[in-house]
């Protein structure tokens, strides 16, 4: 009688083992083979990490063997179990693989495709349309879209971690536990004395570093030591956390009114304000949409408040980014100041202190939370719903969704909700966050989600007129090895670009992304279908270099630039000034962050700069989803690429005071996971 060898890989994950009964059964071109219980005698199965063979006999050769049924059965309580993979040895000698990559929970059968990637058209018997059918009706029930709040993207339909498919849950629920890591964070920063004394200000700048000595690295004692130049307020808009505010400004708004006689002694070049502006040297930041954002009032003891400044910066003849003007609301006038590099020092002292808070809450809620966490989630659910487990794109897109669904969910749970920990430090806690992600859903654009695009869109792109943007330089050589890995992948499954219009599953996704992930508001415009080849590459590009690159270059540097609170306050406790020359040392304090709001800022910016544990870094594919050569031939040239741009990158930074690494694909998860 003919025997078929199963070998079946249990994950190496906490709890991936079980002690439940598992069944098998193969479905072949020709028939069946019985429900067969795999279990050796005096043998512990499917153990963490096990890779254990079992034999199927069968009464009659099964035929091309289509799919792999599962089944687990309680033993003695409910013992969850993830298979890795399956792979079936035929009579004949030919290896069949089956990637699993899931959990089976209860008593619920999973049923596996082989490992080759298919587009709908290629599925030819009726066994196989309908299981790809089956698998997509049963994702659409178990991922469902809600909207969390009016306004912003839709999300999973779950309110906590636990309610979540367990594919899509993290290992250890402990491990991201927001409350817990703070907590840790701040008892490893030894400031716990310091924890509950809100409304206790510090005594002056130096005092800030009794929460700060015991964690210096590089960049962040540097930024202490030079926080006050005009040079380090300038680099930061190029390669600080948030390096996507500035713009090149080719006019001045009517709202900020800046003459030349008031910058005239800063320009370096003989030329007037208007003609530096002709020659491409200013640029500016707006914060415009934090105007009218409602300030953090939920603990009545602590007034709080926001600003929504515009600086005016000069590229000098050194090109170095210089402040020129800043003016700290959007309305000029007698109360509203303009201020300069030549005003008092403190008075220009605080002017940069407020952009550089302003600047925090734009890098937190939109530049972070939105453009990354938000959207990825939104590409993450639709690929579930509208994308089968055999399908090329899912093989090549669900790496770079690994967690990201369970740690919103997680933040949606602990962090940005009601009462939430961003209430306890931030001054757009208690609602104004939730505003300002409203408000910026209005004009995000998914061109802008486009490295390029979005580079351009600013003015940013020359290179010799700016040449020590990083953020712009490291980005494009990432941004192009991804583009060239996808454009690999997609090649080999799309011959035409017929063939993707014909492949009703990608245009599902792409439309469900567009009209319920970001509710078909016709200012994002993204698009509802693709046409072309070209069209698809680059929307599978922006998927992944937004979940891995594009995070890993806004969140990763968030200890190194905003653990010194005088360099990103995330609250101010006074209003903007409308006067010059009412501002001293003690002002400045007193507008600062108190002793515990800076104490749970510098355990949120320590915690979230953290690797998860067994991070898996761009290029990384220990689970192998694809089994085609060409596609890991692909793969391979891809991990090529990016050790190159790592070693570049790490060449360029040797000996730097203010090393740029963020970008450095060795340091860049594949995922949104923290």
């Amino acid at each position: 009688m003919p025997s078929y060898t199963v070998t079946v890989a249990t994950g190496s994950q906490w709890f991936a083992g079980t002690d439940d009964y598992i069944y098998i059964t193969l479905v072949g071109t020709e028939g069946c083979s019985e429900r067969t219980l795999l279990d050796k005698p005096l043998y512990n199965d499917f153990e963490r990490g096990a890779v254990d063979s079992y034999d199927v006999t069968v009464g009659e050769n099964l035929g091309d063997i289509e799919l792999v049924k599962l089944e687990k059965n309680k033993y003695w309580v409910q013992d969850d179990w993830y298979c890795k993979y399956i792979t079936v040895k035929t009579p004949h000698g030919d290896y069949v693989e089956f990637p699993c990559f899931r959990w089976l929970v209860d008593e619920k059968e999973v049923i596996l495709r082989d490992g080759r990637a298919r587009l709908p058209k290629d599925d030819k018997t009726r066994q196989a349309k309908q299981h790809r059918s089956k698998e997509l009706e049963y994702r659409r029930k178990t991922y469902r879209w809600t909207e969390w709040q009016p306004g912003w993207p839709m999300s999973i339909d779950a309110k906590a971690h636990k309610e979540l498919p367990r594919d899509i849950q993290f290992d250890s629920e402990k491990g991201v536990d927001f409350i817990l890591n703070y907590s840790k964070a701040i008892e490893n920063l030894c400031v716990n004395q310091f924890m509950h004394m809100f409304q206790s200000s510090w005594s002056d700048f130096a005092d800030f570093e009794r929460i700060f000595v015991r964690i210096k690295n590089t960049i962040s004692e540097y930024v202490m030591e030079h926080w006050k130049e005009d040079f380090m307020f300038g680099y930061q808009f190029l390669n600080g956390c948030n390096p996507v505010m500035i713009q090149k400004c080719t006019k001045l708004p009517e709202k900020f009114p800046v003459t030349h006689n008031m910058v005239a002694d800063c320009l370096e070049r003989d030329m007037t304000l208007e003609e530096e502006i002709a020659a491409g040297n200013i640029y500016i930041a707006d914060y415009e949409l934090m105007d009218e954002i409602s300030p953090n009032s939920t603990d009545p003891c602590t007034s709080q408040y926001l600003a929504a400044p515009i600086c005016l910066l000069y590229n000098n003849c050194q090109n170095k980014i210089l402040p020129l003007a800043i003016q700290l609301s959007q309305s000029p006038g007698e109360d509203s100041p303009i201020f300069l590099p030549s005003d008092d020092q403190y008075d220009w002292m605080l002017a940069k202190i407020w952009v550089r808070s302003s600047d925090f809450h734009i890098h937190q809620t939109i530049t972070h939370l939105l453009r990354t966490h938000l959207v990825s989630e939104v590409f993450g659910v639709a690929m579930f719903r509208q994308l089968p487990a055999v399908h090329p794109a899912f093989k090549l897109l669900v790496p770079h969704i690994r967690f990201t669904i369970a740690i919103n969910t997680k933040a949606r749970e602990q962090l940005i909700c009601e009462f939430g920990i961003f209430d306890k430090a931030n001054g757009t806690g208690g609602g104004g966050h939730v505003e300002m992600i409203k408000k910026a859903m209005k004009t995000m654009t998914f061109r802008s989600l486009c490295f390029p695009d979005s580079i351009k869109a600013r003015g940013m792109d020359d290179p010799e007129g700016l040449p020590y943007y990083y953020y712009r330089d490291d980005g494009y050589k990432v941004w192009d090895a991804i583009k060239s890995f996808v454009s690999d992948v997609v090649d080999i499954y799309y011959p035409t670009d017929d063939t993707v219009q014909e492949d009703e599953e990608i245009q599902a996704f792409v439309k469900d992304a567009c009209s319920f992930g970001m509710q078909d508001l016709d200012c994002c415009e993204f698009p509802k279908s693709l046409k072309t080849r070209e069209e698809l590459k680059e929307y599978l590009t922006v998927v992944i270099f937004t979940a891995s690159a594009h995070h890993a270059a806004v969140n990763f540097g968030q200890y190194d630039w905003c653990s010194w609170i005088p360099n990103a306050p995330p609250t101010m406790r006074k209003p903007p000034p409308t006067k010059k020359g009412v501002v001293n040392v003690k002002f400045i304090i007193e507008s600062l962050p108190d002793r515990g709001r800076s104490c749970w800022h510098l355990g949120a910016v320590w915690a979230l700069s953290q690797f998860q544990e067994n991070e898996l870094f761009l290029g990384m594919y220990p689970d192998e989803h694809f089994i085609e050569k060409r596609v890991k031939d692909a793969m391979e040239a891809f991990r090529k690429r990016l050790a190159e741009i790592t070693r570049v990158i790490k060449t360029r930074n040797e000996g730097k005071k203010l090393p740029y690494y963020y970008f450095s694909p060795d340091r860049v998860p594949n995922s949104v996971a923290v």
